[in-house]
């Protein structure tokens, strides 16, 4: 059994369940509308964020969910997607998981109002059921989001990033909606205890902070998985085992370095050489150390509450997300 579908066995019926109202919490009177939705629909991902929310609901609450939790399950699906709609755009991608993006079929202005129907959708299914706590904790993350993105364009121009900056990037720009999955599932169960939804809101974001990092880690590896190596040096995205290696090299290297990403990005040999100096000047192995800190931070949060077969489900997750090939 892969491991995907391990963890998601305490949460079966939720999941099968929650994918018929995901679908309908989609829908409208416009037909192309509704061909598009289909079409998002049938080439979903993993559905990490969805099985956050379950996971974490059953294992504060005893293996309880609610309509709540459906509902906070949905919206954060439905951002979700609105932002990789909208992502496609901004980064004129003509694929998503091995199919084409909703532009390259339908063109850039097609896309942008999907993305913000979706959005709308998502926002509304938690307004017309007085759901506003759980709106509130979406609405941080997609401002955070927002900020996050901007913060990389504006450092990435002058590419003056410091091990700080770029945790709060990552932190705002993927965690927070990781984050975001944990604080709901809890909420939507235990709404009064604000205890147990910072506690899970805490653990969501540690692990976002280590599946970033892991990301990052894949533009220095050979392995397949679906983005080409050194995609992040070609768009002269500052990550983690880049930074530490500016920190750390001689005043010539460093010159060298950022004349390379900033000016000869485009060029395969050259990437390939600061790939191979990033690896020698021990970059990977430093992020890796990070993103195992980050990690162990989000199993210790774990600790705090009873075993169960939704906490063990919640820890084969924080393995997993370090130890994905892709």
């Amino acid at each position: 059994m892969k491991i995907t579908e391990q963890i998601k066995q305490p949460i079966l019926k939720e999941m099968e369940l929650f994918e018929k109202k995901f679908y309908e919490s989609m829908t409208s009177k416009v037909a192309l509308l509704n061909r598009i939705t289909y079409y998002i629909v049938n080439r979903k991902g993993k559905q990490m964020r969805p099985m956050f929310v379950f996971l974490t609901a059953k294992m504060v609450s005893n293996g309880l969910v609610n309509e709540r939790t459906f509902r906070g399950a949905s919206v954060i699906e439905l951002i979700h997607t609105a932002t990789l709609v909208h992502d496609d755009v901004v980064d004129d991608s003509n694929r998503r998981r091995g199919f084409f993006s909703i532009n390259a079929l339908w063109k850039n202005k097609i896309a942008v109002l999907v993305g913000d129907y979706l959005l709308s959708k998502g926002l509304l299914l938690s307004i017309d059921n007085n759901d506003f706590d759980l709106l509130k904790i979406i609405s941080v993350a997609v401002r955070e989001m927002s900020e996050g993105e901007l913060l990389q364009i504006e450092k990435a121009r002058r590419l003056d990033i410091t091990e700080d900056i770029y945790y709060e990037i990552i932190r705002q720009k993927t965690a927070t909606l990781i984050a975001a999955c944990c604080s709901l599932g809890a909420c939507s169960v235990m709404p009064e205890n604000t205890v147990i939804v910072e506690k899970t809101r805490k653990f969501g974001e540690l692990i976002g902070m280590a599946f970033q990092i892991k990301d990052d880690l894949f533009d220095y590896t050979e392995e397949a998985i679906g983005k080409p190596t050194g995609i992040d040096i070609k768009e002269q995205k500052m990550t983690l085992p880049l930074i530490y290696t500016l920190n750390t090299c001689s005043k010539t290297e460093k010159k060298w370095l950022i004349n390379s990403v900033k000016n000869h990005n485009k060029d395969k040999k050259r990437v390939k050489e600061v790939i191979a100096f990033v690896k020698k000047n021990n970059g990977l192995s430093y992020a890796e150390q990070k993103m195992v800190q980050f990690q162990q931070e989000a199993l210790q949060l774990l600790n705090d509450f009873p075993s169960s077969d939704y906490k063990d489900a919640l820890i084969l997750m924080v393995n997993y997300v370090i130890e994905r090939k892709k």
